[in-house]
């Protein structure tokens, strides 16, 4: 007798049954019991802050651009009268406006390129460095990014000072440059320059460490086979790493632009509370209206269309999200 004579076959038990396609579909379909109210539960107080933090100050704002609204009735001795939208007329009918609105989108652009630029180099700079020398930089980065903004700017007056600056008197020891006493407020534009640079000083270290930490996302096996391919760097950079930061990209220059657009103190606090015509942005064309004209119903209209800007970028920012969203 052979042992596969001796040998008990093993019983196979039989197939199971597939579930009917719409059981199956039930099955993958069943949640517990008042799970989707979870997530409100957990965001009810957050959502509550902000309905009373930024609730009113926005009914508000809404309710008097479109009162005639002024000292007056401010200290209340005559009432808010309704104007409808004849703040809206006079603010959209004034060229004023409109140079202020084009300087303020420039300002905003120039400031959102130069941040994003520097940090995307800096950050692919520090991939390159030793441990150290990263963590060095890091500490630096995040000291410079939690400096306060009327410190910063305090700091940047005194460096651009026409007298006793220390840039004019740096550059001035370069060949062929001469820039004892030199102000550089004198004009609109280079004013504007320096604030920008104030501006992208105090961004640049949200986005190195941001874009830093998406850096780590992105896989070496990717990168080593477009080299071998025959990618150069720029070629790894646009193929392989541009693609994976984009989500990260996009949030940071939609941040960017928002923040870009309300700058208020740096130029408040560089021009000595009183930032002169072609220094005027949305922000404080807005606060010269309300406070120094004493006109709250144009401010309030100004600063009103200034927020339905911003809607506009985070709607564009949405919308890229939904598509990043969907070609994942």
């Amino acid at each position: 007798m052979s042992a596969a004579d001796t040998t008990t076959p093993a019983k196979v038990p039989p197939p199971r049954a597939a579930p009917p396609p719409a059981l199956a579909g039930r099955r993958g379909r069943a949640r517990t019991p008042g799970a989707g109210a979870v997530p409100w539960a957990l965001l009810a107080p957050c959502l509550l802050i902000l309905a009373l933090v930024m609730g009113y100050p926005l009914v508000r704002l809404v309710t008097l651009s479109f009162q005639k609204f002024g000292q007056s009735q401010l200290w209340g001795f005559q009432p808010a009268e309704p104007a409808g939208f004849a703040n809206f007329t006079e603010v959209l009918g004034d060229g004023e406006f409109w140079a202020v609105v084009l300087r303020t989108i420039v300002f905003a652009a120039g400031s959102v390129i130069f941040t994003m630029v520097i940090g995307m180099l800096v950050a692919l700079l520090l991939q390159r460095v030793s441990a150290w020398v990263r963590t060095l930089v890091n500490i630096v980065l995040v000291a410079s990014w939690g400096m306060p903004v009327i410190v910063a700017t305090t700091v940047f007056k005194w460096l651009f000072d026409s007298d006793y600056g220390v840039l004019n008197a740096l550059l001035s020891k370069l060949p062929g440059v001469d820039l004892i006493g030199h102000n550089w407020f004198a004009s609109g534009p280079q004013g504007l320059a320096v604030i920008m640079l104030l501006v992208v000083w105090g961004a640049v270290p949200f986005v190195v460490i941001t874009l830093g930490a998406g850096l780590t996302q992105v896989p070496k096996e990717l990168q080593e086979a477009a080299r071998l391919d025959g990618a150069g760097p720029w070629g790894v950079f646009r193929f392989v790493t541009l693609p994976i930061l984009k989500p990260v990209i996009v949030m940071l220059t939609t941040l960017s632009v928002i923040w870009d657009m309300g700058v208020f103190p740096q130029v408040f606090v560089m021009r000595g509370g009183h930032p002169e015509a072609e220094f005027q942005l949305l922000t404080t064309y807005s606060y010269d209206k309300a406070f120094v004209v004493n006109d709250y119903g144009q401010g309030s209209a100004i600063a009103l269309i200034t927020v339905l800007l911003l809607f506009g970028v985070v709607a564009v920012y949405m919308r890229q999200m939904l598509k990043i969203g969907e070609v994942e």
